[in-house]
């Protein structure tokens, strides 16, 4: 993986400073080298930071085809890759590296924006296309790797990260509609919470020519009908299929020129991970793991038990409430977003940890919850729905255990019955309001004190379950499907991109030069497990029924047990004294906070006042708007926003 960035100008020529500006700004993504290419007119401007991976000599970009009428630059990881290069050499194609990369190149040249459907992996790159000046910059299709464009004074810049294009010259100004969307929990994957800076969403392409950018969809989930006349297999069949198709995914993550290591949790998914990638290692595989000092989000032990089952040797890395302390504000800076809990900044330190014993590849399990319906939220639509028939006594007391079996420790997971009419627009498209959106707009709601009535004012009367679904496909990809699928389908386009892979994924991992593969969201998994029933997803309470299955001979008793327990660090609040609540109450009582422009720092100082005399599950949900605002000063100050 490697830090890109890309201008293209209309008018006036691009400045090679800008452009090493940006590059500049992105060293932690590609520490071993740099390069940039400006064309002859000055109009257009490639830079790229390299993280070497795959073929270590040759490998450095831009990437020109043998005429130079295509460059590429890339931040890549493409599977089976060398089937590919044999099939592009067998037409007559001149490779110049061994990379993966750049295939890219010549199945553009040979497709055209078709080459996205030949591509296997996680990915974000850009070609210039010079015989028909067009840019062409595409994003893989769950967002996995960000892309971030901005046009200022008429130059379209794109690249890694938000910062690169601030270092470049894009102003940087907080966007209020996006961070009032938000506090919503329904950011859009093409915003950011910055004015006139937008992601490419995944599964999308941008191309742009001097008169035109447009942005195209290629790929999406497709969720079957509910009475689409599918091949219905037997139980054993689906948990075959998925265990073939899931091991294929990770022993082609395996392929790399360094080191590859795996991080591991006491949960399923991480340990089925592990499990399959000890059976194609030749060699002990290296495993990573956090332990947190309260008990009840200490995984060590599990973890160990699993490290011991797959013969992998385990590092374990402590995380205190000071390390967190220490290291808050640099996580935050590298992900651009604001953090609901501390485990963000413990998987900083984790890749940290990774790259420290000399690895640059890590396998995670992140992706398996958002396909199998790992979240409690999933379950409970699932009994609401009630798509089986069961009689409503029955689905009381099943929701009932649900919650009593789900009390986490951080905001409201758990939708309760309670009116909000802001989800009427919802209950108008669907016909009923995913659970998910109902906890994250009990938590607004909950949090509306502590916004400033300037913003109040500004943003009560929107509509911004309107605003959200204004941009989704609903009749093409949400009417006729279950329930649970559509409410996997609206995570999909919020929380997965924006905040599980950017927050505890790329932005974490990158930070320290960490590349992340993801097993889980391999597109051709993702085909086959969004055709399964949901039944089998979703087993009464068990969560990720076929997973379980699948993964059963590669993990511990334990484990294929265990009921799931979100990655969650301990709350600040539960510690007033350690150094995480102590730098919380000092910079939300401190001139930094005041020009944040969202807050009343009042009712800020209220809550902070309030604390010792809470209980212990209002703390925890006060923890969740302490750490969000705490991560505004953070961006507030490192990027000068105005």
């Amino acid at each position: 993986m490697c830090g890109i960035v890309a201008l293209f100008s209309a008018e006036e020529p691009i400045s090679e400073s800008s452009l090493k500006l940006g590059m500049d700004c992105l060293k932690h993504r590609g520490p071993d080298g740099q390069k940039f290419w400006i064309s002859h007119d000055q109009r257009v401007a490639l830079g790229h930071r390299r993280l070497s991976i795959i073929d270590l000599v040759r490998g450095e970009q831009p990437i020109t085809n043998h005429d130079e009428t295509l460059y590429l630059i890339a931040n890549n990881e493409f599977y089976d890759f060398e089937r590919i290069q044999r099939d592009l050499k067998q037409k007559g194609y001149q490779l110049k590296t061994n990379s993966d990369s750049e295939i890219a190149l010549h199945l553009y040249d040979e497709f055209g924006t078709q080459c996205l459907h030949h591509l296997r992996g996680e990915f974000a790159f850009i070609i210039w296309d010079k015989r028909n000046e067009v840019l062409f910059a595409a994003r893989d299709r769950f967002g996995i790797k960000p892309l971030y464009y901005s046009i200022y004074n008429n130059t379209l810049y794109i690249a890694s990260e938000v910062k690169a294009l601030f270092a470049a010259g894009v102003p940087a100004h907080w966007d209020r509609e996006s961070f009032w969307q938000d506090t919503w929990g329904v950011l859009s994957s093409d915003r950011t919470l910055y004015a006139n800076v937008h992601q490419v969403p995944p599964g999308y392409f941008l191309l742009a020519s001097r008169s035109d950018i447009r942005l195209h969809r290629y790929w999406d989930f497709d969720y079957p009908q509910m009475h689409d006349s599918l091949t219905l297999h037997t139980p054993e069949d689906y948990i075959e299929q998925l265990r073939h198709t899931l091991d294929e995914a990770v022993q082609l993550r395996l392929r790399a020129d360094v080191p590859v290591g795996c991080y591991l949790s006491g949960g399923l998914d991480s340990s089925a991970v592990l499990g399959m990638a000890t059976a194609h290692s030749s060699e002990p595989m290296q495993a990573f793991t956090i332990a947190f000092e309260e008990g009840v989000y200490n995984e060590e032990a599990i973890a160990r038990e699993t490290a011991t089952y797959c013969k992998a040797n385990i590092q374990v890395i402590q995380i205190r409430q000071k390390d967190i302390a220490e290291n808050f504000a640099d996580a935050i800076w590298h992900c651009e977003m604001l953090s609901m809990n501390a485990n963000t900044t413990a998987k900083y330190l984790l890749s940290r940890a990774a790259r420290d014993a000399g690895y640059k590849v890590v396998l995670t399990g992140e992706g398996s919850d958002e396909i199998f319906g790992g979240y409690v939220h999933f379950r409970q639509d699932k009994l609401l729905s009630n798509q089986e028939g069961e009689d409503e006594e029955t689905i009381k007391l099943l929701l009932k255990d649900l919650k009593q079996k789900n009390q986490v420790s951080v905001g409201l997971l758990f939708a309760d019955e309670q009116i909000i009419p802001a989800l009427n627009t919802i209950q108008h498209l669907l016909n009923f309001a995913p659970a998910w959106m109902q906890a994250a707009a009990q938590r607004h709601l909950k949090s509306i004190h502590l916004y400033s009535p300037e913003l109040i004012s500004e943003f009560q009367e929107r509509d911004i379950y309107r605003i959200f679904f204004n941009q989704i496909d609903v009749e093409g990809q949400l009417k006729g499907r279950e329930p649970v699928n559509q409410s996997l389908y609206l995570w999909s386009k919020t929380n997965l991109a924006n905040y599980l892979l950017r927050m505890l994924g790329d932005g974490v991992e990158m930070a320290h030069s960490i590349e992340g593969r993801l097993p889980f969201l391999d597109h051709k998994v993702v085909e086959l497990v969004r055709t399964f029933p949901i039944s089998l997803k979703i087993s009464g309470l068990t969560e990720k029924y076929v997973l379980r299955e699948a993964a059963k001979p590669f993990i511990t008793d334990t484990v294929y047990k265990r009921q799931k327990h979100p990655f969650i660090a301990p709350p600040s609040t539960f510690n007033p004294n350690e150094a995480l609540q102590q730098l919380i109450q000092d910079t939300l009582r401190s001139s930094v906070m005041s020009r944040v422009p969202f807050y009343d720092q009042a009712a800020v100082i209220n809550l902070l006042d309030q604390l010792p005399i809470m209980s212990e599950s209002d703390r925890a949900t006060a923890d969740f708007n302490l750490l969000r605002m705490l991560s505004a000063c953070v961006l507030q100050e490192r990027f000068g926003l105005t």
